[in-house]
């Protein structure tokens, strides 16, 4: 609807009828996954419309005072991300973008503070590839600034899990302790709870849902692709473990049979598994940490969810 519309409406948490919290993005992956259409310089990315290819500059500037008109909670720095594996040229120049238009977006809120705007927290985002030098050099740029929180960027995007893992593990050490740490991008159920051990306060991802809507989803032995004909006479529900609506009323039979007449339903029906089931691994994880059995936890969950891949009823 375009940032003014939300506005006029009384920001997002009025627009959708949601009362929890909102963080927003500041288009960091847009920027790198609409690579035919941009071009990035010092002052920020020029960028050329999917719908009618006229050109825009989106500037540090710009994403804050967009995320601050949408009324979010929680906003993110304008980052560069790139993907990996990249030239060292290509790390260090993202890198330095990150840091300058970090910079130039916390001046712009502090600008819109006295303005009586800008009262959402703000976070940095570290960037630097798999290079550590590099991602420690990001944090130390960032450290200038007493950000609300520091998100972990530039990861899970090719490098590989156990990689992916190893620079939250060395980023988490260099961290605030009493800052929340945000992994962007990450929603697989092992890389939450690996990530958790490692440090890792906050996360989001598109994953679940985006597998739900294909028919696949994950449940607490593993994957479940409920598109499979196997499961055309299955009576039990997607996760027999599970206290979800989906779960509560549904089948496996009849949402597999949704799937293959294309209904809309399926989707939606599986997509309100995957949320709830991500919901429910955060929490458990959550008090897990809090009540001292974090170890005992991971240990346990990885046990169980790599039992066995749910590819057929048994």
């Amino acid at each position: 609807p375009g940032v003014e519309t939300v506005r006029r409406m009384g920001g997002l948490h009025r627009f959708m009828g949601w009362n929890g919290s909102v963080l927003t993005d500041s288009g960091g992956f847009q920027v790198m996954s609409l690579a035919e259409l941009r071009k990035v310089s010092d002052q920020g990315v020029e960028f050329r419309s999917h719908l009618d290819g006229s050109r825009h500059l989106l500037t540090p500037e710009d994403a804050i005072r967009i995320q601050d008109g949408l009324g979010t909670d929680i906003a993110m720095s304008f980052d560069e991300l790139i993907e990996s594996p990249a030239p060292i040229e290509a790390v260090r120049g993202a890198v330095d973008r990150t840091i300058a238009w970090a910079e130039r977006g916390w001046q712009e809120r502090e600008r819109l503070k006295g303005e009586g705007r800008g009262t959402m927290a703000l976070f940095g985002i570290v960037q630097g590839g798999v290079d550590d030098a590099e991602r420690a050099r990001c944090l130390e740029g960032l450290s200038r600034r007493p950000y609300d929180g520091l998100a972990l960027g530039g990861l899970w995007v090719g490098e590989g899990r156990s990689l992916g893992l190893d620079m939250v593990e060395r980023d988490c050490t260099r961290f605030p302790a009493e800052r929340p740490r945000y992994l962007m991008g990450v929603g697989h159920p092992v890389d939450l709870v690996e990530s958790v051990a490692r440090g890792v306060d906050m996360f989001d991802c598109v994953l679940p849902t985006r597998n739900a809507r294909r028919g696949t989803v994950f449940i607490s032995t593993g994957r479940l692709v409920v598109k499979n004909a196997a499961y055309a006479d299955d009576p039990r529900p997607l996760d027999p473990d599970c206290d979800c609506y989906t779960c509560s009323r549904f089948s496996r039979a009849y949402i597999r049979h949704l799937f293959a007449a294309g209904e809309i339903l399926g989707m939606r029906l599986a997509s309100v598994h995957a949320v709830h089931h991500m919901v429910r691994l955060a929490r458990a994880a959550r008090a897990a940490v809090q009540q001292g059995r974090y170890t005992a936890f991971l240990a346990a969950f990885l046990e169980r969810f790599r039992s066995r891949e749910t590819l057929a009823a048994s």
